[in-house]
């Protein structure tokens, strides 16, 4: 048996994280500092300290690690605002209520289109916007 637990995202802001987040409609379930040897030996990094924090989705069905590493600071992706179809490149995708509606509140949050809002046949309204650094998230409106 697998079950999906959370997706994992490192952020150089941890408090604006969360508020993009919240304001995306995920909720905050907690927050940590992680560190240890333990923790050293999971990620293969000597000496980390890390605060995490865990955003759940509203419905239970998904939730999101964002880790701020403290020690040693986390490095910028290469090449900045890296091309979604580059080779590891990964984004989180959400289903929303109204993409149009949300777009300027996640803006507010440094969110920008990476392209254009389109409609896939008659089934959804998608985009992308990148914000946080650089981390790509979806945005899927579910049409009637």
């Amino acid at each position: 048996m697998i079950q999906m637990d959370n997706v994992g995202i490192v952020v150089a802001d941890m408090d604006a994280a969360v508020a993009f987040f919240t304001e995306l409609g995920l909720e905050l379930e907690g927050r940590a500092q992680v560190e240890g040897p333990w923790a050293d030996k999971t990620v293969g990094i000597d000496g980390i300290r890390c605060e995490i924090a865990m955003m759940r989705v509203p419905d239970g069905h998904g939730r999101l690690e964002l880790s701020q590493y403290l020690t040693p600071v986390a490095s910028p992706a290469v090449p900045e605002n890296a091309p979604y179809h580059m080779v590891a490149m990964h984004r989180v995708m959400y289903r929303v209520d109204d993409i149009e509606e949300l777009l300027p509140r996640l803006r507010k949050h440094g969110a920008e289109l990476v392209a254009e809002v389109v409609q896939y046949g008659d089934t959804y309204r998608l985009c992308y916007v990148r914000a946080l650094g650089g981390v790509i998230i979806g945005l899927a409106e579910q049409l009637n």
